[in-house]
């Protein structure tokens, strides 16, 4: 499964979209801008989009809802145990109240892996932040034997980016 990104302006996606029915497109809405994902098992139609290759993945991705990019940069030697990480994963997340979708996204030709997690809300997101599923997940970050401290692994600093699709 492969997923492509391309930027735009609303009205430029919209028809995009209507160009494209019969492919699998999603829409969202971020505070200065629009992006329109392609997931498919195919190529993509955009002219250049940010490629990716799906890895890890639950859920069907839908129009609705609320979504949260985690861009995480991540050294060509580091590949290997931070895919590692996901594949063995204990799932948990995907049990959490509000959850619909993941995406583990290997990128093409750049560094920043995407983890990419579709909410039913915000307040969904936010929940699952609180909760023990999340510090289980998460319960190494911050000390030595946690990936986030391996520098070889994590050139630069991750960052996260929200989008909101149709009704959120």
């Amino acid at each position: 499964m492969n997923i492509f990104m391309t930027f735009g302006t609303e009205d430029f996606l919209h028809k995009t979209m209507e160009k494209h029915q019969d492919e699998t497109l999603v829409l969202l809405h971020g505070e200065d801008t629009a992006l329109l994902i392609h997931e498919t098992e195919g190529k993509t139609f955009f002219n250049q989009p940010r490629s990716y290759e799906v890895f890890e993945q639950s859920g069907v991705l839908t129009q609705e809802g609320f979504f949260v990019f985690n861009n995480i940069p991540v050294s060509e030697e580091g590949r290997p145990v931070f895919e590692h990480r996901f594949k063995s994963r204990a799932g948990l997340i995907d049990q959490e109240p509000g959850f619909i979708a993941i995406r583990v996204l290997r990128p093409v030709n750049s560094d920043i892996y995407v983890v990419l997690t579709q909410w039913d809300s915000e307040d969904s997101f936010k929940n699952w932040q609180s909760s023990q599923a999340y510090n289980k997940a998460h319960e190494k970050r911050g000390t030595e034997q946690g990936l986030d401290h391996q520098k070889t692994i994590f050139p630069r600093a991750s960052f996260v980016t929200k989008y909101r699709g149709e009704s959120e």
